[in-house]
């Protein structure tokens, strides 16, 4: 049985397992550590894998995802964010090549979210698939017959910068949002206030959470209805940490999705959650992965 590690770069940590007939085996988590830059984290995957082929028979491959902007085909971090120093560059397939003489297919960690949930997850089934995932900022990818559509230049769907009347996409519909206008609104810049603690006082009746919440929706529908009208997908599917509220927040936003979509764009367009949470970026790098060589 064919054996894939699959890796899952994120600023903050990173998750590795194994997977086998679209089924992860095992996986676990280690903190990036970011902070030391790109060439500390090549050593650390690096370090993973060896593990691996130690201690597995039947590796057919690397499979990752990761954060940044990555040229797919020659497997290079093109652009990162300050986040992670000195990645730009990282060339993913020459390393592992070179180190472990495995194949390597590598891919942006929004874009294997997307993937994954197209093809096992929540847009299962669907010809094209918009994902979205909301937490510090707002990624999105588009699936379509399920393929990633990267842009000429491998920066397609970078929503997050999407102009508002009011500002960035980002800047106004991400928990980083949230948290900001409920500070403001409180006047209390101070208290460690983050995205949990505003939905439970939104639920208990607390109106300055309840009026942050809805204003994120309204901004989160206004960005979403507008990239609708543009490639009118079979379905939007929401992740990332501030759906982990999906009974408060899936009605509220499909609701509001009623005022931005004409009629007949909104009832043949599905909105749901995202079902494969942390799990999401494995399993995309390794559809991913599958597609690439097989497209060899």
């Amino acid at each position: 049985m064919k054996k894939y590690i699959a890796i899952d770069i994120g600023g903050t940590s990173i998750k590795y397992g194994l997977i086998a007939n679209e089924q992860i085996l095992f996986s676990c988590d280690t903190d990036t550590m970011a902070k030391k830059g790109g060439w500390h984290i090549v050593s650390l995957v690096k370090n993973i894998v060896r593990k691996y082929l130690e201690e597995q028979e039947d590796i057919a491959g690397v499979c990752i995802s990761t954060a940044g902007m990555v040229d797919t085909k020659k497997g290079e971090i093109i652009y990162a964010g300050k986040q992670i120093p000195q990645y730009i560059g990282v060339n993913w397939k020459k390393e592992i090549k070179d180190e472990f003489n495995l194949p390597c297919e590598v891919e942006n960690d929004v874009n294997c979210a997307g993937l994954s949930e197209a093809v096992s997850g929540a847009g299962k089934g669907k010809q094209s698939v918009l994902c979205l995932t909301i937490g510090t900022g707002i990624g999105a990818c588009m699936v379509e017959n399920g393929k990633i559509y990267n842009g000429h230049s491998y920066s397609a769907f970078e929503v997050g910068y999407l102009k508002l009347k009011d500002g960035d996409f980002q800047d106004l519909a991400s928990t980083t949002a949230l948290i900001e206008s409920y500070k403001e609104e409180k006047n209390d810049c101070e208290k460690d206030i983050n995205g949990k603690l505003i939905f439970d006082l939104a639920k208990n009746g607390d109106e300055t959470a309840i009026k942050q919440i809805d204003k994120l929706i309204d901004y989160m529908c206004i960005g979403i209805s507008n990239i609708c009208y543009i490639i009118n997908p079979s379905i939007v599917v929401l992740g990332g940490g501030i759906m982990e509220q999906k009974e408060y927040m899936l009605p509220k936003i499909k609701e509001c999705m009623k005022k931005y979509l004409l009629k007949n764009i909104y009832d043949n367009t599905k909105f749901d959650c995202a079902k494969h949470k942390n799990k999401a970026g494995m399993l995309g790098a390794y559809y991913h992965f599958l597609n690439e060589q097989k497209s060899k």
